[in-house]
């Protein structure tokens, strides 16, 4: 697995706050990575340091082989960090132009292309004071994209956006990874849209690294087998603290392994099962499992 990201015992001190506490973390080279934690656990840190905008206090970060904030790395990155302002007086399509000089670009940045694919085209020529949130976003999306970068870091891509766009933004990403072959890493406090998009995901809490992996692995280490069986008390009398009963069903914390051994047990014992199915955890409860871990206030 090539990492575009590696970090070795990042730490940022703010005077008496830890705002990254030793964090070691490796990236891997194409798809969408997902950066997860509550507000304050070391995020927005962590991409200003990728971006080279704040400086470390200690450990090592490289981004595509080389330090983070080298010229010709940051070239090669686009990036939305929180809600992008501009000045209110331009057009969408000109805010993107003025953005593409910055940058010394000029045919080539393909503003209107950049647009139609976040979904701008009607409001291309709208002065951005009159902007809705959401429509700020995909503009902010825009600018990040419209150098074709090999990296992007979107913070809260999908903030103040209605289903419709976050269905579309999701498509958008996806896209980016799977047709552009860009790598995407974003932070998100919407975890269903993380758990549809996102092929692996790291969750911080204050500062540290609370979890990491693929997402299928992360969700399946909650596993449980869900039984709609009569009468339930005699279910959980035969798993007693393994089950728990929830709506009309009871939950089994088992492995797989122990299954066929249990519906046998529940059959001799009288129990008439109508339905048994696997039921795996959802990013939520692994992230609410995770980030509730550790004792304490940040200070």
């Amino acid at each position: 697995m090539t990492s575009v990201i590696e970090t070795s015992g990042l730490t940022k001190t703010y005077g008496a706050v830890r705002a990254l506490d030793g964090l070691s973390l490796s990236i891997p080279r194409g798809g969408v990575y997902g950066v997860l934690g509550p507000n304050g656990a070391g995020k927005s840190t962590l991409f200003r340091i990728l971006l080279g905008l704040i400086r470390p206090t200690a450990g090592e970060v490289q981004v595509m082989g080389q330090p983070a904030g080298d010229p010709a790395v940051t070239r090669r990155m686009g990036s939305m960090i929180e809600t992008p302002r501009y000045p209110p007086y331009l057009t969408a399509r000109q805010a993107l132009r003025w953005l593409a000089l910055a940058h010394g670009m000029g045919a080539e940045a393909e503003t209107d292309r950049w647009l139609a694919r976040v979904g701008l085209t009607e409001a291309a020529d709208r002065k951005v004071r009159g902007f809705s949130v959401g429509m700020m976003q995909r503009l902010g999306v825009a600018a990040a994209l419209m150098t074709r970068p090999d990296l992007v870091i979107l913070d809260e891509p999908t903030s103040g956006m209605d289903p419709p766009g976050i269905q579309e933004m999701r498509s958008l990403i996806r896209s980016l990874a799977d047709d552009d072959g860009v790598t995407v890493v974003l932070a998100s406090h919407q975890l269903l849209e993380v758990q549809r998009v996102c092929d692996r995901v790291a969750i911080l809490n204050r500062g540290k690294l609370a979890a990491e992996g693929k997402v299928s692995d992360l969700t399946a280490s909650g596993e449980r087998l869900r039984l709609s069986a009569t009468p339930l008390a005699e279910v959980i009398a035969v798993l007693g603290e393994r089950g728990s009963v929830q709506d009309d069903a009871v939950m089994a914390s088992i492995p797989r392994a122990e299954a066929p051994a249990l519906l046998r047990a529940l059959i001799e014992q009288g129990v008439d099962i109508d339905e048994a199915r696997w039921v795996g955890a959802d990013l939520e409860s692994v992230f609410m499992t995770e980030t509730s871990s550790v004792e304490g206030d940040r200070p």
